[in-house]
């Protein structure tokens, strides 16, 4: 029993170790050149419009996780999306994280934009973008043109 809790344990501490490497988009570099900028990073930017910070539920951190490694990778997609309260109400918070290629859209960005607003939609949520969704971020990393 008690290798098993060991197992659990470390297995745990992967996890969060992992989990917070993602959340640090394109890294510490890329967080800071967007702060030299005068830039805040999409996480960031959340925390400043929501009500509660510690009351926003961000969904798909581990999206893209394994994926894109011949670009360099895509921590969360380069998007942050979530549930948070702004004036005491829930929306739907999509927020374009320029830390990861410069905002580059990858494939599964799209997708998980798109899931966001159908998760919204579905259960009749306000949506908000935080920050901007770049029509230029230095091309199509899909492969495909």
């Amino acid at each position: 029993m008690g290798s098993t809790i060991n197992a659990l344990r470390a297995l745990n501490e992967v996890f969060q170790s992992t989990e917070s490497e993602i959340r640090q988009g394109g890294g510490p570099k890329a967080i800071d050149r967007q702060h030299k900028k005068g830039r805040m990073t999409a996480r960031e930017r959340i925390e400043g419009l929501v009500d509660a910070p510690e009351r926003f539920v961000e969904l798909g951190l581990w999206s893209a996780w394994g994926m894109y490694g011949e670009q360099g990778g895509a921590p969360a997609a380069g998007v942050v999306t979530g549930v948070g309260p702004v004036h005491d109400k829930p929306c739907m918070i999509i927020a374009n994280d320029a830390t990861v290629k410069a905002g580059a859209f990858f494939p599964m960005t799209c997708k998980k934009i798109i899931r966001a607003q159908a998760i919204a939609h579905m259960a009749r949520l306000p949506r908000r973008l935080c920050g901007r969704l770049p029509a230029v971020a230095g091309g199509c990393l899909s492969g495909h043109g």
